[in-house]
């Protein structure tokens, strides 16, 4: 059973339009596209909002986020959303697939942004209001340079996101400055997170995953401490969970299957993890989101 729906780029496609890149007006946009943007989601795609005026809350992977004016939220494939509002926002959203970009922009990879490099960092920024402005003016000219007909389209789009995402980068605040991480840090970190999306189901120990970067286990700890102050084994367990999360509430399947479904036989054992890290049952967890 599908979980929750998987929105891909082609839905968004107007006529005569760059098939891996959409922008819009956030009012049209909810409007046009209000049968499927107003549940409970994910895409397969890079997305970017800003709300110049709103209020409300919008839901990433489960933790939910004031949606303010001057809001500015950043979305990797794969993340589940679902935003509601006390009164129609304004602003603007743009999206695109990895390749439309990473082609384009030489020697940039979307990862180096500090919004982007991992699910664990704050997936939102708040602007002040003399931010607001100079953020604003990037994304209405995206808009304005996806909808005309100028030639090499493609090129300046890529171009105008790229400055962007520079700009948004240097407003960015997170715990660990990015200027004290090293590269070499951020790869592993990188490679990491790919290693445990695609085998978290089955492996859940932090040495299966050293050996498959070719690193000691405390080498790989120190990295995840001094990245994102957690332990490999915690980031481990995190992946579990959301993914937990998701099939309890997106799912009718029986919480046994689930927690099978996940690697654990022992649904009682399963249970014992889930509640230690949210302090409620997977069965208080399903009847919070009914």
């Amino acid at each position: 059973m599908q979980i929750v729906p998987v929105l891909h780029i082609e839905q968004f496609k107007e006529e005569n339009a760059l098939v891996e890149f959409y922008s819009n007006d956030l009012s049209k946009h909810l409007e046009t596209n209000r049968k499927i943007v107003h549940r409970p989601h994910k895409h397969d795609f890079f997305l970017c909002v800003l709300f110049e005026k709103g209020n409300g809350t919008h839901e990433i992977d489960f933790s939910s986020y004031p949606i303010n004016d001057g809001s500015l939220f950043f979305l990797k494939p794969g993340q589940t959303h679902s935003w509601s509002f006390n009164a129609p926002p304004q602003g603007y959203i743009f999206f695109h697939t990895q390749s439309f970009f990473e082609l384009s922009v030489a020697d940039v990879k979307l990862n180096q942004f500090p919004f982007y490099y991992s699910y664990k960092n704050p997936p939102h920024l708040n602007l002040s209001t003399s931010e607001q402005g100079k953020i604003a003016t990037r994304f209405k000219e995206i808009n304005e340079e996806y909808h005309g007909h100028g030639v090499y389209k493609k090129q300046k789009l890529a171009s105008l996101i790229n400055l962007t995402y520079i700009d948004l980068s240097r407003l960015y605040a997170f715990d660990v400055s990015e200027n004290t991480l090293s590269s070499t840090y951020l790869k592993i970190l990188s490679d990491l997170e790919h290693a445990i999306e695609r085998y978290y189901k089955t492996e859940k120990k932090a040495h299966f995953y050293a050996d498959k970067l070719n690193i000691t286990t405390k080498h790989l700890n120190r990295v995840t401490q001094a990245t994102l102050g957690k332990t490999t084994t915690e980031l481990i367990t995190e992946r579990i969970l959301l993914e937990a999360k998701r099939l309890i509430v997106h799912s009718e399947n029986p919480l046994s299957q689930v927690a099978e479904s996940l690697g654990y036989e022992d649904y009682a054992y399963f249970s014992r993890v889930f509640k230690a890290k949210n302090q409620t049952t997977p069965l208080e967890f399903k009847k919070r989101y009914l």
